[in-house]
């Protein structure tokens, strides 16, 4: 949770928006199982310096919220797969415990990449795009296709993902939290990603298939 809201602080901080010093220090406060709920107190902060004063995140509604729910149904299709890849149950969660949930570990190792989803999310909205059209479902495919830097190496964000889901089984064995976490985005980073252009992006097309916005 620590590094998600970190994320979001970096991302606030490259648009030049306001309430990055808080968010750091929420980040910094976080301990494991969040149970003073930090999560809940950056949102608060984060979405209205993000989306503007009057935004509300909000996953029945459309517009911007539409977006990110399918932005973010993409990448925790690519985490589920990585986490069975790994020989994980995706069932069995650490911080969302909830009974009912199939993607329960996936939820939890989604968190750092989201704000790769708002960034892009936020680039379609300033572009006039307001709805999940075909051309913004590729955008937001096209989010795999991010390059991201792990361990001093530049990587795609897909196998970034495959491997925080195998750190966490080395964790698990070792009994010793060592999670491969991305380096912070730079700022030209985020407003490339803000500003990108979508390119073509191998298995764009079966992901926005796949994907169900309901399950976000």
């Amino acid at each position: 949770m620590s590094a998600k809201i970190t994320t979001q602080a970096g991302l606030l901080a490259a648009l030049g928006r306001r309430e990055v010093a808080p968010l750091l220090e929420l980040a910094r406060r976080v301990r494991s199982g969040d149970p003073e709920n930090l999560e809940a107190q950056a949102a608060r902060k984060y979405w209205p310096a993000l989306m503007g004063p009057d935004f509300r995140r909000d996953r029945s509604e459309g517009g911007a919220n539409s977006l990110l729910n399918y932005g973010y149904t993409v990448l925790r299709a690519c985490v589920a797969r990585s986490i069975v890849a790994a020989g994980l149950n995706p069932s069995i969660g650490l911080h969302h415990e909830n009974r009912g949930n199939a993607f329960a570990l996936a939820d939890d190792l989604i968190e750092p990449f989201r704000p790769l989803v708002d960034a892009t999310v936020l680039g379609l909205i300033e572009a006039g795009v307001s709805e999940v059209t075909p051309d913004a479902k590729r955008r937001l495919a096209s989010i795999i296709a991010l390059d991201l830097r792990l361990d001093g190496e530049v990587t795609p964000l897909t196998v970034a993902i495959r491997r925080l889901a195998h750190s966490l089984v080395i964790s698990f064995r070792d009994r010793r939290a060592n999670l491969a976490i991305f380096d912070a985005p730079d700022r030209n980073s985020w407003s490339r990603w803000v500003g990108r252009v979508p390119g073509e992006v191998a298995d764009v097309e079966r992901i926005s298939a796949d994907v169900d916005v309901r399950d976000v």
